[in-house]
């Protein structure tokens, strides 16, 4: 976004079709995942038809939102509201992470002990209750737990990495070297797709070779879920930073106004501090 000295005092746009196209592709969408965790034959179809209609409407959405900051119409005042609509965007982000946590925690914390507590002693005598168990009555096949070695420090390290490009990327656009800025832009989504590889191939193990599955009680449940939408976070964010990188190479920012790309970095950093806690809280404890 670009901030114009003869914008007008508020910028109002005139009436978008896209909000309610968003809606509808929101409501076809789940609608077909509601389906297919059901096993309905027409679900998937729909599903899949929902993504590609809301991936249309945002191209669009964005891509009207981008004319308008490069035709001066964007103030000071759009500015602060975007720059506040990003903050509270990532709050909820949090939360959305902090309720994952938080199940995490009940689960290990408070179900665990209580299951093989003394008084649960003669409904399952067997029930050590430990961390990464089949579960009190046995019904949960076999499985092995995933340690953070290597996969899961590699990608600690190659997301700490990325952070850390993306900060020089953004430096360089500060002090008006469009070059650079793309180079280490560009080496930040490649660090962020890399992640991703080394996440499909953690996954591949996990279910051919420690049988660990989504269906592997409480603890495969609460990693599956715990990585995977972290991992759609990351797809996410390296999408946001390869459309940033289109508008650095177009020529879309200036050294004093580019909030796109700061947005886009409050991001990738929100989703680098979850891996941590994320890495440390699943693999090592």
């Amino acid at each position: 976004m670009s901030v114009s000295k003869t914008a007008p005092h508020y910028f109002v746009p005139g009436p978008s079709m896209w909000p309610m196209a968003g809606g509808i592709s929101m409501l076809v969408t789940m609608l077909g995942a509601s389906g297919w965790v059901n096993s309905a034959s027409w679900a998937p179809a729909v599903c899949l038809a929902g993504i590609v209609a809301m991936l249309v409407v945002l191209y669009f959405w964005f891509g009207d939102a981008i004319k308008e900051s490069e035709s001066g119409q964007y103030g000071h005042n759009i500015d602060s509201s975007f720059r506040w609509s990003m903050s509270w965007f990532i709050f909820s982000e949090v939360m959305f992470f902090a309720a994952f946590f938080g199940a995490l925690f009940y689960a290990r914390a408070i179900s665990m002990p209580w299951l093989a507590d003394l008084d649960h002693k003669v409904l399952w005598p067997d029930f050590a209750g430990q961390w990464g168990n089949t579960g009190p009555a046995g019904v949960v096949d076999a499985f092995n737990t995933m340690g953070p070695f290597p996969i899961p420090t590699i990608n600690t390290a190659l997301l700490l990495l990325s952070g850390v490009t993306l900060t020089i990327s953004h430096h360089a656009l500060r002090a008006g070297h469009r070059r650079n800025t793309a180079v280490w832009l560009f080496a930040t989504i490649l660090l962020g797709a890399v992640f991703m590889g080394f996440q499909v191939y953690e996954y591949m193990h996990a279910y051919q070779e420690l049988n660990l599955k989504m269906t592997s009680g409480i603890y495969g449940s609460t990693f599956f879920m715990l990585t995977g939408f972290h991992g759609f976070h990351v797809t996410l964010g390296a999408i946001m930073l390869s459309v940033i990188l289109y508008r650095v190479l177009r020529g879309h920012f200036t050294a004093d106004n580019h909030f796109g790309f700061e947005g886009a970095a409050w991001y990738w950093h929100f989703v680098d501090v979850v891996w941590l806690g994320l890495y440390v809280v699943v693999y090592w404890l």
